[in-house]
């Protein structure tokens, strides 16, 4: 027999999933002994035809709504395969339960009622498929029985979800008219549609093909548990993706401790035999050659394909919640065996899943999908969901309640697994002779970091090179570092992407902090464009007199601006990576100044630099 295939059904409320399933089991002889008698008896009690759905829901509540309220699991065996067949809720109220069953399956089937049409419920459904990476996908036009199998109807119908579908970049591999009261197309083709000439529905979902192993990606095994026997710690969990050895290094995320695979455990009196790989879906047990001590949550990988380690990631979501989702919320993120909080720091936009347009918004409301920035105090180890999906995906919670779910997209955000720890540790750091009141003594003033951020064309270079004029005129040590004039020399070999924006601003804010050190007032200008990258800067200026100036223009300003050009070449398309078009700017939250050059003069921003600097690092000294 070939592989067993998920197969999820999925439609809006009352369009048939239960009724199509609870039908091909019947049709297949693969109905309980005394099942058929049963729902005879019940549905002679309603005085109502046989209704296959009661196969399925088993809750009373859903026989009286006659809708699917929690997700089924049915294997169906039939022409030398078997199926797993997950029938989802279609009821917008349990629209989660449709994503677990969904998020769970292979392929899908799609149900759309002959005499209501598609529903919003239905495009919504369509969008989760992609958005769940559900790619193959059959096409069920059920209860033609009710439209006396026109086929004007079924076209009209076919062609809108064909149309949908391909917007959304999928493909069905057939459209079939359906009656699933009938028995008609289910299992073999029905003299009811002569004029449909395709495969019914069990022999097109035949096209359904197994998907890539999960064995052949990159190594990804979330830790369940640790347990201590005897002398030994057992690392306990289930791999998501790719396969491991005995003998094989790897590496802890996000702590990025590291070990050799020294065994594989097993319990069972009955597998005698040891163990030495294992590969995606396996439970197992391993132990290390040098114990490390890790917690559940840690994600295990080769050390020449990690996880990216972040503070912040996009992530495509459907919001479930029963109020809105607010810029600023916080929330628990769960993904593989780990739990952190995260806040919602941006709503990029919101999706109308039936006209797949986008729109600006600042809350999300229950039921829509949209694409937001989720950002943690804590390192996360998350992978791309394009990439590896198992740890690609993610829930949402709200206490105890299930209020979201989505995919994670960290393309846009620096790893900064390289940051995360020295690299160097045979260290001893010399203290200087010279003590930090002999130099403000020196100065007149003390050392200081007054950082400027903001987008290209804000007028960062322009009023740091005033500033410095001006403070030394009065006899300031005073230097700047400028974005450009650094990528001349310090920062030379380095390009711009995410990873190199992220060495450029932490070589700079070193060089800034020796500066401080040393007792001068160093300005810089650079876009600066992740607040993680800002706070790693301000932690290295040891005598805590770092200031962060957000020199403040829109997008609009900045680009009638473009004083070099960059936006125009990014709007062409010559230019990937520019930062408030393709690339984020995330602007300070709590800035020590704002300086908005939208609405002040050059002369005027300079005047209110100046008057910070007194106030703060010349006061009481000159």
């Amino acid at each position: 027999m070939q592989p067993t295939l998920s197969v999820a059904l999925v439609g809006s409320v009352d369009h048939g999933k239960s009724s199509v399933l609870g039908r091909l089991l019947h049709e297949t002889d693969q109905l309980p002994d005394g099942k058929l008698a049963e729902l005879e008896a019940i549905s002679a009690k309603r005085g109502m035809p046989i209704e296959w759905s009661f196969v399925l829901d088993a809750f009373q509540a859903e026989r009286d709504q006659a809708i699917t309220i929690d997700v089924t699991q049915v294997r169906l065996k039939a022409r030398g395969r078997e199926w797993l067949i997950i029938d989802a809720p279609g009821h917008h109220e349990f629209l989660r339960n449709m994503v677990s069953g969904a998020a769970a399956a292979t392929a899908a089937v799609l149900l759309v009622d002959a005499k209501e049409g598609v529903r919003e419920q239905t495009l919504r459904h369509c969008y989760l498929l992609k958005l769940l990476d559900v790619r193959q996908v059959v096409v069920a036009i059920n209860k033609m029985d009710l439209v006396d199998y026109a086929e004007p109807v079924f076209l009209e119908i076919a062609n809108q979800v064909r149309r949908h579908l391909h917007d959304l970049d999928l493909s069905p591999l057939a459209v079939i008219p359906v009656s699933a009261r009938q028995a008609v197309n289910l299992v073999r083709s029905s003299p009811e549609t002569p004029w449909y000439e395709g495969a019914p529905l069990l022999e097109a979902c035949e096209r359904f093909v197994p998907p890539e192993p999960l064995d052949a990606r990159p190594l990804r095994l979330p830790i369940q548990d640790v347990y201590k026997f005897d002398d030994r710690r057992i690392i306990a969990g289930r791999i998501s993706a790719g396969h491991l050895s005995v003998g094989d290094r790897i590496v802890f995320s996000p702590s990025g401790k590291t070990g050799e695979i020294a065994s594989l455990e097993h319990w069972s009196p009955n597998t005698p035999e040891k163990k030495y790989n294992a590969r995606a879906g396996e439970n197992v047990a391993i132990t290390l050659k040098e114990q490390a001590f890790v917690e559940r949550g840690e994600l295990i990988s080769h050390a020449d394909a990690v996880p990216k380690l972040t503070h912040a990631f996009d992530a495509d979501v459907f919001w479930l919640g029963p109020g809105c989702l607010k810029l600023g919320d916080t929330l628990t993120l769960k993904f593989t065996t780990r739990h952190g909080s995260v806040r919602v720091q941006d709503i990029r936009h919101v999706v109308d899943t039936s006209s797949l347009a986008t729109r600006q918004a600042q809350v999300v409301n229950p039921g829509e999908m949209a694409v937001v920035t989720l950002r943690s105090a804590e390192l996360l180890a998350v992978d791309d969901y394009a990439l590896i999906p198992p740890t690609g995906r993610f829930v949402l919670l709200a206490g105890y309640d299930v209020v979201g779910g989505g995919i994670i997209d960290a393309r846009r955000y620096p790893d900064q697994r390289a940051h995360a720890r020295p690299v160097s540790q045979n260290l001893t750091l010399v203290g200087h002779k010279i003590a930090a009141s002999q130099r403000t003594a020196r100065y007149g003033h003390r050392g200081a970091v007054i950082w400027l951020t903001g987008l290209s064309g804000a007028g960062k270079s322009t009023l740091s090179m005033e500033l410095e004029r001006r403070l030394f005129q009065d006899g300031c040590a005073v230097y700047v570092l400028d974005g450009d004039n650094v990528r001349h020399g310090l920062s030379a070999n380095l390009g711009f992407s995410p990873e190199d924006r992220k060495e450029n601003i932490r070589r700079v804010g070193e060089v800034a902090a020796l500066f401080a050190d040393a007792g001068l007032v160093c300005v810089t200008a650079f876009i600066s464009p992740y607040r993680d990258d800002r706070a790693m800067t301000r932690a290295a200026v040891k005598t805590g007199a770092f200031y962060e100036v957000h020199v403040k223009a829109d997008l609009a300003t900045c680009e009638s601006r473009d004083p070099k050009g960059l936006y125009a070449k990014a709007r062409r398309g010559e230019l990937t990576g520019m930062t408030g078009i393709d690339s984020p700017y995330e602007a300070p939250e709590s800035p020590d100044l704002v300086v908005d050059t939208t609405h002040q003069s050059v002369e005027e921003s300079v005047a209110q630099l100046l008057g910070f600097v007194q106030s703060r690092i010349l006061g009481g000294l000159r």
